[in-house]
């Protein structure tokens, strides 16, 4: 097992371009039970300070390369017990590189069902294929007949039993269908087309209609879009060469096939025959099973884009602002069932909740304000947080009439996002969390908390449901939640969490920290009281040594009476802490945010055979800022007044918004219309943008300009450049489209050249 994980972490080392020893340190504290988060964090110095990007990306290879290790034992183990595992079989399964490579060795020997081949074994006719295979100056016809049966009682039947065994072993010649794959890749098409009668259900899909474009240049939005249509019975999809569009010119795949089995043509009788063979084995055993590959190698890579995309929108979410321990009033906006109300206070314990019935059909308005108002004076809150669903800006007008009327209140609204608020009301943790609360309020109480610690909050909801994805209902959802489960636990350990307000959901995300041991920390915290230390973590039951070493250095807790226990200085630490205060002359309670003292010394004085410069550089910047929330400050857009519905909307109309969704294709910006805008990628910026993501994140404030609105299809185009553009067009995928080049990509040479005269001879 050793030298296996040795193996692969030298593959790792070579593609996340970084040491053998490097890799070899966080394949091997991965194995012992290691999370990302902590050897980031804590263990630099072993693997060189490989951040957590690099530590995810080795984490989901080395995933891949042990299923790879253990696939390649299967095979070998398959074959070995057919009889047929040669030396030269062997080491070319022990040096394959990919799964698909093995897939493609271990395909002459792989199990299958009785095939049309394997019949015209059993009927005595593999001598036949192999003598006009061998020699093409025989006359297959008349070779036939000596091969006649009850099965194949004529020379037609018999050639064709004689092709079907030379098709299969064509088709299962591991370098010819490497060959092919990558040929098709390289070459050909993704074309998609209605099916006849769906032009009006599959409107949506109207640009994949009559689409074309080639197979590595289809973005991975146009992918999953065209599979997903593919799937509604809207689209049929296909693997087109542009030799396809020709049948009458030779087919490269079909020179390529006999040009890989050492094929040639002059004249001889038997190749008008082998030619046949050629091409049944392209359109019958090659290119339905390679087209489904390619469809896979597309869906694949567009799923890890789109995943790749949600993971990044998920993480800026979670790192948005939090506007801190503040009181806040939470509003879910309804209209017939009314507002609900509920009051946070800067705990984020619950206060009161409420409705209050503004709009139609009781509009009563006036009610609805002298609610809120007394409420506000009461609780002394001082934010009101308002989901963006139905009504929101309704919802906004009341609350900022009432913040006109009362100033004295020195309140301030904010309309936050209210995705995953109902799918996390009416789960078993919100029952959990609120048992005796209606499950109308909590969602109102998410929407207030979100506002206090959008991290904290946001963790209680599956990732899927806070809706910054892209196809993500298309995507495959292991990976997926893979995934989104790292970010999330990247996010929770990279802010760190209060020992003694964290809620289980948030515990559970800390690193070494599962839902058990999460539930566990509460227990205790409820039957003992708050935590004074980190060392009383080891009290609790089911949380040991390693849990306590993975997780105490994310754990925070403010106020205690060692400061460093409120930091992210690692336990084991502790004794380095203490030195270095020593050595400044200076307590440690002295020491925590002394930035003069702190600059007297030398990070590169303290380093021990245990800690190195990176763990003391880190140590340095908590004694100096001690807890730090690398969030960014809290900030709010400004809706503007009177733009409320899609129809007030005018092209040229300058706007501030908040950024919502991010994707391959562009940004969707909330503006305050019930309907987010997209700014197309060629939208956002003056200079070429490659990725949004690069440009714009979730939950970022952005001023845009209003280009085109389409009230009926609710589509409204936007633009974040600088400077209008003369024309511009932000709105739908652009249609891949490629000139008609019948040579590109073909393969010339003899077996080209021989095809096309066994063509022109055969008329």
């Amino acid at each position: 097992m050793e030298n296996l994980l040795s193996k692969i972490a030298s593959v790792i080392a070579s593609e996340i371009h970084c040491g053998p020893t490097q890799a070899a340190a966080a394949v091997s504290l991965l194995e012992k039970g290691a999370t990302v988060p902590f050897i980031a964090r804590y263990r630099k110095e072993a693997t060189g300070g490989l951040d957590d990007t690099q530590l995810r990306t080795l984490e989901e290879r080395l995933l891949y390369l042990k299923e790879l290790e253990e696939r390649r034992g299967v095979i070998l183990d398959s074959i070995r017990q057919q009889g047929q595992l040669t030396p030269q079989l062997q080491e070319q399964i022990l040096s394959a590189g990919s799964k698909q490579r093995l897939e493609d060795l271990y395909l002459p020997f792989r199990p299958r069902r009785h095939t049309r081949a394997q019949k015209a074994r059993e009927a005595g006719l593999e001598p036949l294929a192999e003598k006009l295979f061998a020699d093409p100056r025989l006359v297959p016809e008349a070779e036939a007949t000596a091969y006649l049966s009850e099965v194949f009682p004529d020379a037609a039947s018999a050639l064709d039993g004689a092709r079907d065994i030379l098709a299969e072993k064509f088709s299962t010649d591991a370098e010819l269908v490497g060959k092919l794959r990558a040929y098709l890749w390289k070459t050909a098409d993704l074309c998609s087309e209605v099916i006849e009668g769906k032009e009006r259900e599959g409107q949506k899909y109207e640009d994949y209609f009559h689409f074309r474009e080639p197979l590595p240049e289809v973005p991975s939005h146009r992918v999953l879009a065209i599979f997903r249509g593919r799937s509604e019975g809207i689209l049929s999809v296909k693997v087109a060469l542009p030799e396809d569009l020709e049948e009458k010119k030779p087919h490269p795949c079909q020179a390529m096939i006999a040009e890989q089995e050492g094929i040639t043509f002059s004249g001889r009788p038997s190749e008008d025959w082998l030619m046949g063979v050629c091409r049944w084995t392209w359109r019958v055993k090659c290119l339905t099973a390679l087209e489904t590959e390619l469809f896979q190698k597309l869906r694949e890579g567009a799923e890890e884009k789109a995943i790749a995309v949600f993971g990044s929108n998920l993480q800026n979410l979670l790192l948005s602002a939090p506007a801190g321990r503040k009181g806040v009033i939470g509003l879910d906006p309804g209209i017939r069932t009314g507002v609900k109300v509920a009051v946070i206070s800067d705990t984020g314990a619950v206060q009161a909740t409420s409705v209050i019935y503004p709009f139609s059909p009781k509009n009563d308005r006036k009610g609805a304000l002298e609610a809120l108002y007394r409420l506000a004076l009461k609780y002394r809150p001082s934010l009101i947080s308002i989901g963006n669903g139905t009504a929101s800006r309704d919802t906004d007008r009341l609350a900022g009439e009432l913040l006109r009327q009362h100033p004295e209140l020195h309140m301030a609204k904010v309309v936050v996002s209210e995705a995953g608020a109902s799918v996390y009301s009416a789960s078993e943790l919100a029952a959990e969390e609120f048992p005796d609360m209606d499950v109308s309020f909590r969602g109102a109480v998410s929407i207030a908390r979100r506002l206090q610690d959008p991290l904290a909050e946001l963790v209680k909801i599956d990732p899927k449901a806070i809706g910054v994805g892209q196809y993500q209902h298309d995507v495959n959802q292991a990976s997926l939640a893979r995934k989104l489960d790292a970010v999330v636990e990247d996010c929770v350990n990279s802010v760190g969490v209060d020992l003694n307000t964290a809620s289980p959901m948030l515990l559970a995300r800390v690193s070494g920290l599962n839902s058990r041991t999460a539930r566990s920390v509460v227990q205790w915290r409820d039957s003992h009281g708050a935590f004074q230390s980190r060392e009383q973590l080891l009290q609790v039951p089911g949380l040991g040594q390693k849990t306590f070493e993975l997780a105490a250095g994310f754990l925070r807790i403010p106020g205690a009476a060692n400061p460093l226990d409120a930091s992210a200085v690692h336990p084991e630490a502790y004794p380095l802490a203490r030195l270095i205060a020593s050595r400044s002359g200076l307590s440690l309670e002295s020491l925590i945010g002394n930035h003069d003292a702190l600059r007297r010394l030398r990070a590169a004085d303290f380093v021990t055979e245990r800690f190195g410069l990176p763990t003391i550089k880190d140590i340095f910047s908590e004694l100096e800022k001690p807890g730090r929330d690398p969030r960014p400050d809290f900030v709010t857009a400004r809706f503007a007044e009177g733009v409320e519905e899609i129809s007030d909307l005018r092209p040229g109309m300058t706007l501030e918004g908040v950024v919502s969704n991010v994707t391959a294709f562009g940004a969707f910006v909330d503006i305050g219309v019930h309907q987010d805008g997209l700014v197309h990628i060629s939208e956002l910026s003056d200079s070429f943008v490659k990725d949004p993501a690069a440009v714009v994140r979730v939950g970022q404030i952005v001023k845009v300009r209003v280009l085109d609105v389409n009230a009926e299809r609710r589509r409204i185009a936007l633009s974040m450049k600088q400077r209008p553009a003369g024309s511009s067009s932000a709105t739908g995928a652009a249609r891949g489209r490629r000139p008609s080049s019948p040579q590109r990509g073909r393969p010339e040479g003899s077996m080209a050249e021989a095809f096309r005269k066994v063509l022109q001879k055969r008329g």
